[in-house]
């Protein structure tokens, strides 16, 4: 954390000391170096170095860089103006003192520096130079959060995909395509038309699973296709050991929630509660709609198992689609006896988006 701060001491030492270098060139070159000029010069240097250091400061504390292109240029101007006239009138009072005493030696006339004239062009100068301290600076920090907006986002991409990637590999669950395939082939032989069934129910599956980053949302009705295609398959392999009790309210149909999200639910309540079960258990499926929000509850037979919870990458998948919905919606894992609830909670739109299939 303070690298950023070491690399603005490094910039302005950099900067005020080319200053301070150029100027006591300019002098030698042009007059002659004098205790005058060498006081004025290295005077001067100080004075803005620690005129610049306090606007830094106060851009900083004030969030100057967040008000946008145009109002930041407008305070940083209306800085180095105020910030060059405070640094001269540091400056002139102490040097004309100096000077009147022969203190210092600035020339045949000792005072005639001290002109309104020239003290203008002095402020003038003492701006101009300040001005180009702030450009440099304000680019240099205005580079630097570019730059750390760019891999934020590249970052918050990159995170989306990984998790959509983690969403499609608990989708395509291989032990579920195993399965599926171990299944058709016996009904093959034994059940020709089940087997093509199974067949157009599984195609149905996976073209939902392969689908699911196209769309927004869905409503209940096409999610509740894609659960009975998925069961279907699943009790080929289970038989009697999957039961399944619904509760679906007719009102909830038309409301909206992420794709594959139920699917997920029901998928994670066999495989953690019904696979594991002896003999089998009920699956509960209830849907209720109303007031703005769509309420889903699964239950399954078991326990809850914190590493799965922790490991499972759909039900991780289905918290980040939630938290990034507007408005974002709530999902819950609980016991309740024996057996295991999963309680989803998806705030409805007033408009919904509309979604287009491809």
């Amino acid at each position: 954390m303070m690298r950023t701060p070491n690399r603005s001491v490094l910039f302005d030492a950099l900067f005020w000391a080319g200053y301070c270098a150029f100027g006591l060139s300019m002098a030698a070159a042009f007059t002659s170096i004098s205790s005058g000029s060498v006081t004025i010069t290295v005077a001067l240097t100080l004075e803005l170095w620690a005129v610049g250091a306090i606007l830094r400061s106060i851009a900083r504390r004030r969030h100057w860089f967040e008000l946008g292109p145009m109002r930041l240029a407008l305070r940083l101007l209306g800085a180095v103006l105020l910030g060059a006239l405070l640094a001269q009138l540091l400056l002139v009072p102490p040097l004309w003192l100096a000077a009147k005493w022969n203190w210092i030696w600035l020339g045949k006339d000792n005072t005639a520096g001290f002109a309104a004239p020239l003290l203008v062009a002095y402020w003038a100068q003492t701006a101009l130079m300040l001005g180009l301290w702030a450009a440099l600076w304000s680019w240099t920090v205005a580079m630097r959060r570019y730059r750390e907006g760019e891999i934020a986002r590249l970052n918050a991409e990159s995170l989306r995909h990984a998790s959509e990637l983690d969403a499609l590999r608990a989708r395509l669950n291989p032990h579920f395509v195993f399965n599926a395939l171990n299944n058709l082939r016996a009904l093959i032989n034994e059940d020709t038309e089940r087997a093509r069934e199974l067949v157009t129910r599984l195609s149905s599956t996976l073209r939902h699973a392969l689908d699911h980053s196209q769309r927004e949302n869905v409503s209940v009705a096409e999610e509740l296709g894609v659960v009975d295609d998925y069961l279907a398959v699943e009790a080929v392999h289970y038989e009697g050991r999957l039961r399944i009790a619904r509760e679906i309210d007719p009102a909830a149909l038309e409301q909206r929630l992420p794709p594959m999200a139920l699917q997920l639910l029901v998928e994670n309540a066999i495989k953690h509660g019904i696979a594991r079960t002896p003999g089998g258990g009920e699956l509960s499926l209830r849907v209720r709609g109303g007031a703005g929000v769509l309420r889903i509850e699964v239950g399954n037979p078991g326990r809850i198992e914190a590493e799965s919870v922790r490991r499972g990458v759909g039900l991780a998948y289905l918290r980040t689609r939630l938290a990034h919905a507007a408005p974002p919606g709530r999902f819950e894992l609980r016991q309740h006896g024996a057996r295991v609830l999963a309680q989803l909670e998806v705030p409805q739109w007033q408009n919904p988006p509309s979604e287009s299939r491809q």
